[in-house]
């Protein structure tokens, strides 16, 4: 079978409302890069079948930076790396409100309340950030969401009586490659933190990082993962590689494999949210509106933690450039 015979044949596979299998989907890894674009276009067909024209938006807040006790190699504001970032404790309600009013004025959909540190658990913080979250759903009409790392049952009740619909809790990786990324929590803590979430009847943001050294199979693995859990929202980030982290000497991907990873993540998974994250501009360049020709169909807008974005203006105009639509409020 010829790659476009493969990738026609799965493409309809899943548009007639079958699904891929594993290896079919590691097949499809292995297509020429000539052969690329046809994969593009059958994941934005399926897109389009599936999901509609919509792409939902979301802005974050840094509330909490730096002085991270987990050790995850990629990431600038672990305490174990020498990485110059800024480092601050939680930023204060009214700021918190006043950042969720920019991202309102800004035409994000959601906004995101994100604190460094493993998780919940003990954290003297956690009751100001609700009252936050309660304030921005007073305030604003966003969706709102928050990431605070792991949680347990009684922060996942909290959470959604302030007003939380979509949790954010990355697995970052493959179970197989995730001792290679941190080794001071498991795979299963962030696993459980996402059943207890789906259990309350609260949405699933959860995907990861590519460009990490994983290995094809492991990404693939990745994707398989969220499908089991049931992610509602896959945000998928490339590799920014900071320096003075573990993984700031990490070869940067070929931009036409990121663009096929979000293809094949889209065959996968059809009918969920595939997220433009961090370090599309650093690894596509001119290449960041195919992501949306690939089956992508949201995005983060402004700027990420600790790195700088092309702006929310920019973004959005690459959104309505291409004919697609914001997903609104109200």
């Amino acid at each position: 079978m010829t790659n476009y015979d493969l990738i026609f044949s799965l493409g309809k596979k899943v548009l007639d409302g079958s699904q891929i299998t594993f290896d079919e989907a590691v097949a499809l890894t292995t297509i020429e890069e000539a052969d690329i674009p046809i994969l593009l276009g059958v994941a934005n067909k399926v897109r389009e079948k599936f999901t509609g024209s919509y792409v939902d938006t979301c802005q974050i807040l840094n509330a909490r930076s730096g002085n991270c006790s987990e050790d995850c190699k990629f990431c600038a504001q672990s305490a174990h790396h020498d990485v110059q970032v800024e480092a601050y404790p939680l930023m204060k309600e009214d700021d918190i409100i006043k950042a969720a009013k920019k991202a309102e004025a800004d035409c994000a959909y959601r906004f995101c309340v994100i604190t460094s540190g493993c998780g919940m658990e003990g954290d003297r913080d956690f009751e100001q950030i609700t009252d936050a979250i309660k304030r921005i759903g007073q305030e604003t009409s966003l969706q709102r969401c928050c990431s605070l790392g792991t949680l347990q049952e009684e922060h996942v009740a909290s959470l959604k009586e302030a007003g939380i619909t979509r949790y954010h809790h990355n697995l970052e990786t493959s179970e197989s490659y995730f001792h290679e990324i941190c080794t001071t929590h498991t795979y299963q803590d962030r696993v459980n933190t996402i059943k207890r979430i789906k259990a309350a009847g609260i949405e699933v943001c959860s995907g990861g990082i590519i460009g990490m050294g994983e290995t094809w199979r492991q990404r693939i693995e990745l994707a398989f993962t969220l499908k089991e859990l049931d992610a509602d929202s896959i945000p998928i980030n490339v590799l920014n590689a900071i320096k003075g982290t573990a993984l700031e000497n990490q070869e940067k991907l070929n931009p036409m494999e990121i663009l096929q990873t979000f293809a094949i993540f889209r065959l996968i998974l059809p009918t969920k949210i595939i997220r433009y994250a961090g370090g599309r501009e650093h690894n596509l360049g001119e290449l960041v509106p195919l992501g949306f020709l690939s089956g992508v169909n949201g995005m983060l807008i402004g700027n990420y933690l600790t790195t700088q974005g092309r702006g929310a203006s920019k973004d959005l105009q690459t959104v309505t450039d291409l004919g697609l639509k914001l997903l609104k409020n109200g």
